[in-house]
């Protein structure tokens, strides 16, 4: 069962990917009630002030970044009240990654350990951190003895508690990069040198997109994999597939 879900809100200029966990459908429910969540809020507050702030507001934040914050606070606890409720839903969980682009300005928010790389002429760079043992405790380095069972738990998702935190940042854009946000289907099974060489060997995106699953399959990915390319074309037009 497929328990990846995407967004690619062009108009909004939103792009999310989520990587849903749990018994029977649940990880592919909280998956999907992540990403509508997202879409909902950011799509509400589009160009209003008629909107109300439950989490606060970040004075550190632009006001896209509160907005992209503020949804995906949503999410967790739209996904957290439905996990308590049902009991289909016990435990389920979901990862999320999501760029919101406006007037070449980059915000990222991320829970889990799906992932937003940015690539540019200096390469391919990974601008999230995983939220797992092996990030977070170990540093991001190989498993020592003792902890190759665990390196790979997450420390952080959407559902499993009814407050989460949302790593949140911000960076100017030129226009001229491209994005990739992937689940762990992708970046789990790939090299990083391989996903750098592959980003910059085609100039169609549809086709880019073809090549890095591919790669994950032949790198033997036994996940869900979704990738989800966006590029800019001088004064980011974007494009998402």
């Amino acid at each position: 069962m497929n328990e990846d879900r995407f967004i690619s809100a062009e108009d909004l200029r939103l792009f999310v990917v989520a990587d849903g966990m749990g018994g029977r459908a649940a990880g592919e429910v909280a998956a999907a009630v992540a990403v509508e969540s997202i879409e909902n809020f950011i799509r509400r507050s589009h160009d209003t002030s008629d909107f109300s702030w439950p989490y606060g507001i970040d004075p550190e934040l632009s006001l896209d970044a509160n907005r992209l914050k503020t949804a995906v606070n949503l999410a967790n606890r739209r996904i957290n009240r439905m996990a308590e409720n049902h009991d289909d839903y016990l435990a389920m969980a979901t990862t999320a990654v999501c760029a919101l682009i406006a007037n070449g300005h980059l915000v990222a928010a991320h829970v889990g350990d799906s992932r937003l790389y940015l690539s540019n002429g200096d390469g391919l760079h990974q601008l999230t951190q995983d939220d797992s043992w092996a990030a977070t405790v170990l540093g991001g380095k190989d498993a020592v003895a003792g902890s190759s069972a665990v390196r790979h738990v997450l420390t952080n998702v959407l559902g499993a508690r009814p407050d989460t935190l949302v790593h949140v940042q911000e960076r100017e854009l030129t226009g001229t990069e491209t994005l990739l946000l992937c689940s762990d289907g992708l970046h789990g099974s790939v090299p990083h040198e391989t996903l750098n060489d592959l980003m910059t060997s085609s100039e169609d995106i549809q086709e880019l997109a073809q090549r890095l699953i591919a790669a994950a399959l032949e790198h033997g990915s036994r996940d869900n994999i979704t990738v989800l390319i966006v590029r800019g074309c001088g004064d980011w037009c974007a494009n998402g597939h």
